[in-house]
């Protein structure tokens, strides 16, 4: 079976060009900082400011709580930071996946460039990125004398099916936007309202029962709720929501790159 037909053949390519991959994963991370006065050191000042910002105003200022008679006065900013350390990861991928061969034409009349491992470039600095926002978000926890627990743990494990459906997304988008340009313009509307369509701002509780139960329609929706439970509320992930949402990434990940590697060929003509 060839690597283009293969069901799992976007998990082969990734351990064929694993190398590559890294090498410009790194010059894309330490490219963003190029000749700034902190370099890479704004990737731990960035989030730090921002939660800091967070915790100020919605703490202190607007005095907001998660929950009903709570009294905890940095847990919103906690929830907050949380959920969109999460959206950052989707939105930073998904928006950079309609221009990612638009921008690297240079590639495509290369023959032997295995143009398919762009958008796992791109994943990969947002990963970093997050994984900073992340480390931010446990000092930010130890200083306030939050428990670190096993559950903790399985943070790699509920983010594991969002990476492959951000893949997934990533290929159809970068394929997609070298025949539609105007794709890049639509995505950036529908990060919005994915963003206000998520129990990011707001706890999944404070709708009616049967309103909220549409939200999880939004793929960012699951994950900000897992990642809040084993982080924070040091609960166990649901594993059954988890099983289908991984079947659910994982056919959207075939389904995007079998359409990449199909169109591919048409990238020449087009550009």
């Amino acid at each position: 079976m060839s690597l283009s037909s293969s069901m799992f053949g976007f998990v082969l390519c990734l351990k064929q060009h694993y190398p590559l991959i890294f090498r410009m994963i790194k010059r894309e991370v330490i490219g963003r900082y190029r000749g700034s006065f902190f370099g890479l050191l704004w990737s731990f000042i960035t989030p730090i400011i921002m939660l800091t910002i967070y915790t100020f105003v919605f703490s202190f200022v607007f005095k907001a709580r998660w929950g009903i008679g709570n009294s905890d006065p940095y847990e919103f900013a906690v929830m907050l930071f949380s959920g969109l350390i999460v959206f950052n990861l989707f939105a930073e991928s998904i928006t950079k996946a309609p221009t990612l061969i638009l921008s690297n034409v240079n590639y495509v009349k290369k023959v032997i460039f295995p143009l398919d491992i762009l958008p796992w470039v791109s994943l990969g600095s947002a990963v970093f990125h997050a994984a900073i926002s992340f480390l931010v978000l446990f000092l930010f926890l130890a200083v306030l004398g939050h428990a670190f627990t096993l559950s903790m743990l399985w943070l790699p494990i509920v983010l594991l099916p969002f990476l492959f459906l951000i893949m997934g997304l990533s290929w159809f988008l970068a394929s997609l936007g070298v025949f539609v340009r105007d794709i890049g313009q639509i995505i950036g509307m529908l990060m919005t309202v994915l963003m206000f369509m998520c129990p990011i701002f707001y706890p999944l509780s404070a709708l009616p029962e049967g309103i909220g139960q549409y939200l999880y329609l939004n793929p960012l929706t699951l994950i900000v709720d897992q990642v809040r439970t084993v982080l924070i509320i040091a609960g166990q992930p649901d594993w059954l929501k988890l099983g289908y949402y991984s079947l659910i990434s994982l056919f959207c990940a075939w389904v995007g790159w079998f359409w990449f590697s199909k169109t591919r060929r048409g990238f020449a003509d087009v550009l």
